[in-house]
């Protein structure tokens, strides 16, 4: 199993060697057991330690998606490809999630259709989440838009480089303002912290 472990974020300089190792592999390179280098990891680390596990079963996935009360969202911390957000090799998801459903899910599967896949990522979470104003286009409403191309949208990201943008995206509007445009941000930051119930 050390073989399917990725150590994916490690705090201290001196271990940032071992990111995007599996646990296996940074084990070998250090002629020690798997589970010696693990304990005196996270030890160095004080626990702080952050792996990629390969556990999750596919068929699941795809039955678990088709149910109608089922949301989409990823639980990846906020990461970007530059600054003090860019630290170690995130899981894939912090940057392909929502296009990877798109693309795989809709198009290539068709366990969704595209309207039940956008509505599970946007109008079924903030409706759960009691947000008044948002998840839904609709007059009174914030505008927190995505403008892609269903043909074209797909994920990038990858295990190895995973501060990857997807391709397809044209514009992502937040509050009303542009804050990213043909693979680029603008620069401008709208977003705000969302509590339940604003």
């Amino acid at each position: 199993y050390w073989e399917k472990i990725i150590i994916s974020e490690a705090v201290s300089e001196e271990n940032q060697r071992w990111v995007g190792f599996t646990v296996a592999g940074a084990a070998a390179r250090k002629a020690e057991s798997p589970l010696e280098f693990v304990f005196d990891l996270l030890l160095q680390e004080n626990m702080q330690v952050e792996a990629i596990y390969f556990i999750m079963s596919e068929k699941n996935l795809l039955e678990i998606l088709s149910k109608p009360y089922v949301m989409i969202g990823s639980d990846s911390a906020c990461r970007t490809h530059y600054g003090p957000l860019s630290k170690g090799k995130p899981h894939p998801r912090a940057f392909g999630t929502f296009p990877r459903v798109l693309d795989r899910f809709v198009k290539s599967e068709g366990v969704l259709t595209l309207e039940d896949a956008v509505y599970k990522m946007t109008g079924a979470p903030a409706q759960k989440l009691g947000l008044k104003d948002r998840g839904r286009i609709r007059e009174g409403f914030k505008a927190d838009i995505v403008v892609f191309d269903p043909r074209k949208i797909t994920d990038t990201a990858t295990y190895q480089n995973p501060a990857s943008y997807p391709e397809g995206m044209e514009c992502v509007i937040v509050n009303g303002a542009i804050t990213a445009e043909n693979g680029s941000h603008t620069g401008i930051g709208k977003g705000r912290v969302l509590a339940k119930g604003d």
